[in-house]
């Protein structure tokens, strides 16, 4: 009940409220991440939704689109802008989501959307995540966020979608106010941004735990 009908009403109202109130901060924010990043404010990509139907999601640009000589993009350590490092630190990057919510591509709670190129490489155990709506939180990101391994993540959205409750979602939202504060996970050790699931599995690099 409260999976198929409750969650996307309150999905739809909180989204669309947030949206309303930070509408300042949006503009402020698109304003001034299109100076900084010459007119290009957000990043747009596809991923991943509910039963493997793909969307485009939307964020707030937070890497500059610099090439080598042979025009390929630089690593993610050497694109990454200090306007940018901050802009992900505090998660205002995850803000544009909302209208992702909104258009019922997204819930706040569930899952991250991850890129379709990992599909190939999912067990079936791990294709359940799946079964929901991404999130712009989720159980995943407040128990470690992006410094636990890839296989431990997909436990957790598994875990996630087997236990989906009202309270657990609250549960999830107040631990993702508490991690937001701290900064905490937001890149894994050695990292600016998670390796590619699909890289590592091309390579067989196991991880570290």
């Amino acid at each position: 009940m409260y999976d198929k009908f409750i969650k996307r009403t309150i999905d739809f109202t909180v989204a669309f409220v947030a949206l309303v109130l930070i509408s300042p901060l949006f503009l402020f924010l698109i304003i001034f991440l299109s100076i900084v990043n010459k007119g290009k404010p957000f990043f747009v990509q596809q991923r991943t939704g509910k039963n493997g139907k793909l969307f485009k999601i939307i964020k707030f640009k937070t890497m500059s689109d610099r090439t080598d000589s042979n025009d390929v993009l630089l690593p993610d350590s050497e694109r990454q802008t200090r306007v940018g490092s901050f802009v992900r630190k505090t998660s205002l990057d995850e803000i544009p989501q909302l209208l992702n919510v909104i258009l019922g591509e997204m819930s706040l709670i569930g899952p991250r959307p991850l890129l379709p190129e990992y599909l190939p490489f999912y067990s079936a155990y791990q294709n359940r995540r799946h079964e929901v709506k991404p999130g712009i939180t989720g159980w995943a990101q407040v128990n470690g966020r992006n410094s636990v391994t890839w296989e431990k993540k997909f436990d957790l959205d598994v875990w996630y979608v087997e236990n989906l409750t009202f309270r657990l979602d609250l549960k999830i939202i107040f631990l993702t106010f508490k991690k937001v504060v701290v900064s905490d996970g937001i890149s894994p050790e050695g990292f600016v941004t998670m390796p590619r699931f699909d890289d590592l599995k091309k390579n067989n690099i196991k991880e570290n735990e």
